[in-house]
């Protein structure tokens, strides 16, 4: 295990575990993703989770049509113009998902120890022994003996919407299996998984690409969740038709690791991808329950070595319900982060929970919390290991500057950057202070019309852990032939001021390019 000892070594006082947690302009360097649906899609709801700590909005296409989510990303437009709050997309594919069809939308039970047959054919109608699915190839598949679980959101073991099914014989097209425990069906979608099998379906479906291609276009979406990654082609094919969609070749692609293929490849995976998300959800069911916190804390130390965001899902599931978390979750949560993970993400309990601003605001305080006890500094000396000498130019500046606002205790640090790699590697080595990233637009051209670059860059720095954008005036440069450009410096101070990070007196590490050298200079604030 490489993600050991990231725990503070002295021992915590008692007396400050029961002071109460202080507000923030930052909620945690942690970064939320929340899934935005049903009970989250109003302007207000919208508003009150970016107060709350939500930088990333997610819109999963595996239900609901385009007007829906067109009308909901109106309403997330809305919130950032009221709250000033920058917010990112991220699209989330349905990917070779199966799903079983109830167009009753009649509650059906299943009985434990009873049968029930799986068929392709929709045309039938979805009852207690008859279940129509959207595969014809399930039967191809699977053999006797073996698991499939079926569920709106996947199984946590309390759950009485979540069944677990035993193949017990092939009959044609149709798959007889067990009913191992009582549940009951509601609602018109429900997933369908087989345990450690591989479904022959493209990962990125013929809908995905309607979806990408139009709804994705229309709204230059920042992230590309690919459901079901399998292996580094996946990543490679998604990649080579986003280059063909305009705008959408700046679009992050995250790799969104979700059974064991996935898992077999994932260093392969990773080397494609922008950056991975660990759907425990599904994980859980093709892991025994005792080994996906081996995989969490392995594949975690690998993003982080890189310097490649990691996402965590299914955190506080029981929030979908209720106001407060498990003490497991609450500790879920904080191991997460202590782990390394950039951004939490939030799925059932903001898309149809009865109390996503409030469980965004729950996630970012716990976040705040074991950021407090986050050993950096044996994250710092384990990083630096891992890169080796001799360093990149561009390395070893994100390294230093990292090293030197530890070594004054300075309150920020500010980056300026056009690509946002430069800020994103400092990042990397989990500064304890946040780094205000200062995108610089840059002018470009297809040779048809003149645009700026920097709203993608900046946006897509807000699912990278301690990594807060604003974007600059594009008359000023990030790379200066004369010295510091003192003018956008203080554009960035006063940014760190009105947010609170930055007061009077403190030291704050500038890290900027002149000419063709890179500087990192130290400057303490007068009143």
């Amino acid at each position: 295990m490489n993600s050991n000892n990231l725990f503070l070594e002295e021992p915590m006082r008692m007396a400050s575990i029961l002071e109460p947690s202080k507000a923030s302009f930052f909620p945690a360097m942690t970064k939320i993703v929340g899934t935005l649906g049903p009970n989250s899609r109003s302007v207000d709801i919208i508003s009150g989770c970016l107060k709350a700590g939500m930088s990333v909005a997610r819109f999963d296409f595996s239900w609901g049509d385009t007007e829906f989510h067109q009308e909901t990303l109106e309403n997330l437009k809305n919130a950032v113009k009221i709250t000033k709050k920058l917010c990112a997309i991220m699209l989330d594919t349905g990917g070779p998902e199966l799903q079983v069809v109830n167009k009753t939308e009649h509650p059906i039970t299943l009985e434990a120890d009873t049968k029930v047959i799986l068929t392709p054919d929709q045309n039938k109608q979805a009852t207690s022994n008859l279940l129509p699915i959207n595969f014809h190839g399930l039967y191809k598949a699977v053999k006797k003996g073996d698991t499939i679980f079926i569920g709106q959101y996947l199984f946590t073991g309390n759950e009485t919407t979540s069944v677990w099914l035993e193949v017990d014989e092939l009959n044609g097209e149709d798959v007889v299996c067990i009913i191992k425990n009582s549940a009951t069906l509601s609602g018109t979608l429900y997933t369908l998984h087989v345990s450690q099998i591989r479904i022959e379906m493209p990962t990125l479906t013929d809908k995905d690409m309607e979806v990408i291609s139009t709804w994705g276009v229309r709204n230059n979406i920042d992230f590309l969740s690919l459901s079901y990654t399998r292996q580094a082609e996946d990543v490679r094919q998604a990649r080579s038709f986003l280059s063909k969609l305009g705008e959408l070749n700046h679009t992050q692609i995250f790799a969104k690791i979700e059974n064991i293929e996935g898992l077999t490849h994932f260093d392969e995976i990773l080397q494609e991808a922008d950056g991975i998300i660990f759907a425990r959800g599904t994980l859980g069911v093709d892991l025994p329950p005792e080994k996906v916190f081996l995989f969490q804390k392995a594949a975690l130390y690998k993003c982080n070595m890189m310097g490649k965001p990691a996402v965590v899902t299914r955190v506080v599931d029981s929030m979908t319900d209720n106001l407060r978390p498990t003490r497991a979750e609450a500790t879920d949560v904080a191991n997460a982060v202590l782990d390394g993970s950039d951004a939490i993400l939030l799925g059932a309990e903001t898309l149809r929970g009865l109390y996503p601003v409030e469980t965004v605001t729950t996630v970012g305080k716990i976040c705040a919390e074991a950021e407090k006890v986050f050993n950096q500094d044996v994250y710092f000396k384990k990083t630096v290991k891992h890169v080796g000498e001799p360093m990149s130019h561009l390395e070893s500046i994100a390294s230093s500057a990292v090293r030197a606002a530890i070594k004054v205790k300075a309150s920020a640090i500010i980056c300026f950057t056009s690509s946002g790699r430069a800020a994103r590697l400092i990042a990397k080595y989990r500064p304890s202070m946040p780094v205000i990233s200062v995108v610089i637009p840059r002018l470009r051209t297809n040779q048809l019309r003149w645009t700026f670059s920097g709203a993608f860059e900046a946006r897509q720095s807000l699912i990278v852990r301690g990594l807060f954008p604003m974007l600059a005036d594009p008359r000023h440069p990030a790379e200066s032939k004369s010295g510091t450009n003192e003018s956008v410096l203080k554009v960035a101070l006063d940014h760190g001021k009105a947010s609170g990070v930055i007061k009077p007196h403190d030291r704050v590490v500038v890290c900027q390019k002149l000419g063709d050298a890179s500087v990192v200079k130290i400057i303490e604030l007068e009143d």
